[in-house]
């Protein structure tokens, strides 16, 4: 049977390659999409690749995840410092999550410091680009045996 992974994106993220791009890259996140479907394929993961700019989809989408999934990889952008709905489905979840940003946030504005994901999420990486998704998906294969 095969696994499915959600990767699921948080808002502003469709606007990756000209918004910000000294910050975030020019990467879009169709080119990003791509990347992860093509790494997938190899692991034999399905993919579900999802963004909005609404917290409450992204928490239907993090619910759907708890019985069809064997992971989640979640950027949950600017709700990482906000939301504590997405924190509290997250940790519903009884899989690995891991919690990816483009930009080093540790080195950017000071409210950008806290994130709500990050003490329930399995791992976290931060400031290595679109890297982080395919570091996030290599262990989360390696965690599920893929």
């Amino acid at each position: 049977m095969t696994q499915t992974v959600y990767i699921l994106n948080g808002p502003n993220l469709n606007l990756l390659g000209t918004r910000e791009p000294e910050i975030y890259g020019r990467e879009t996140l169709a080119d990003i999409e791509a990347r992860c479907r093509t790494l997938c394929e190899g692991h034999g993961f399905e993919l579900m690749f999802l963004q909005s700019n609404h917290e409450g989809q992204l928490v239907d989408w993090i619910q759907e995840a708890r019985t069809s999934a064997c992971g989640i990889i979640i950027n949950p952008a600017a709700y990482t410092h906000t939301s504590v709905a997405i924190r509290d489905a997250l940790s519903a979840c009884e899989m690995p999550i891991f919690e990816v940003h483009l930009s080093n946030v540790h080195a950017r504005e000071a409210f950008r410091h806290h994130s709500y994901v990050s003490a329930i999420a399995t791992g976290v990486i931060a400031g290595f680009g679109s890297f982080g998704y395919v570091a996030a998906l290599e262990k989360l294969a390696q965690d599920v045996g893929a």
